[in-house]
């Protein structure tokens, strides 16, 4: 009897244990589930973290790049008017199509056909021979020489100096940026005419938009005006200028809008307008510097306001002027 009652004691301690036990695992396993779900989220989180960094570098250097590829188009448009090469507007998803030609419906009219004119010929009279031509006829009968207009005239040179560009002092009265290019900016400028002139200037990377607003500098105002991303600039701001750095040139004190920059060395009037096929401005331009003193000069001769002073350089120093 007794040992009956301990074999069926030891039968339930045993399934007591084996229940705790299966329970334990079931545990176990749940808790390696969570611990699993838990790795994978800080593998995840570290993932972002290292990649967030490098994001971040890519994205900055790829706004610099566009920034620069922006300011490499808008000098290749200016170095391309100054060539005199044609601007065309790109296309926009503003452009609207133009509508087809309407076709034209066929007529039911007859042809009528010309009469021949022949029957008319024998009531035209001949025409009388230029007098010209019979007195040109008559002195190569006589061996008279035919003179060659121009033949034995002596060919002048074309002044190329300082002389032929109209550098004038203008105020911009508003600035704003070009709505089709990042680099380019939109001015309107007062020279004194009477009216405004439109300037696009490739100035955005260099010099801030406040400094921009009613700045008072030099322009050359006889470029054949010419579209910039299809606005016409009539005019263009003069700077002292390296790859890295651009300054727009100072006037002397007192100098006042509409105020005509000279070179006392280089005497003359202005071209009315420069002509790109004659390559004016390209030909002049590489002797346009800033000396060492930042004074704006021609071939050595400074630039100047007569009675006001010379045109310089806020900073840079042996530099070109474009």
């Amino acid at each position: 009897m007794l040992s009956k009652v301990a074999n069926f004691s030891f039968r339930m301690a045993s399934a007591s244990v084996l229940s705790r036990l299966n329970q334990r695992a079931k545990q176990a396993e749940s808790m390696i589930t969570d611990l699993k779900q838990q790795i994978a989220i800080l593998r995840q989180n570290a993932a972002i973290t290292i990649s967030n960094p490098e994001e971040e570098r890519l994205r900055v250097e790829n706004q610099k790049l566009r920034s620069d590829v922006e300011e490499l188009k808008s000098q290749l448009i200016l170095t391309e008017i100054r060539n005199g090469v044609k601007q065309i507007p790109l296309p926009t998803n503003r452009t609207v199509a133009k509508a087809e030609p309407p076709k034209k419906e066929p007529t039911n009219q007859p042809e009528i056909k010309q009469a021949p004119a022949a029957a008319n010929n024998k009531d035209q009279k001949p025409e009388k021979s230029n007098k010209k031509e019979k007195k040109v006829k008559q002195s190569a009968a006589d061996g008279e020489p035919k003179a060659k207009k121009g033949k034995n005239e002596p060919k002048t040179e074309e002044k190329m100096d300082v002389s032929r560009l109209d550098f004038r002092v203008g105020k911009i009265i508003d600035v704003k940026k070009h709505p089709d290019a990042d680099t380019l900016y939109v001015e309107e400028v007062d020279m004194g005419e009477g009216r405004n002139r439109t300037v696009v200037s490739g100035l955005v990377n260099h010099v801030p938009l406040e400094q921009m607003q009613n700045k008072v500098a030099v322009f050359m105002c006889n470029l054949k005006p010419a579209k910039m991303r299809g606005i016409l600039s009539e005019a263009m701001i003069m700077c002292a200028s390296t790859p890295e750095k651009v300054e727009i040139l100072n006037i002397p004190p007192g100098a006042a809008i509409g105020d005509k920059v000279t070179c006392k060395a280089y005497p003359g009037a202005p071209d009315v307008q420069l002509q790109p096929k004659k390559k004016v401005w390209e030909t002049l331009a590489p002797d346009l510097k800033v000396n060492k003193e930042k004074v704006a000069t021609f071939r050595g001769d400074p630039l100047v306001i007569e009675g006001k002073g010379a045109l310089t350089a806020p900073s840079l120093k042996d530099v070109q002027i474009k």
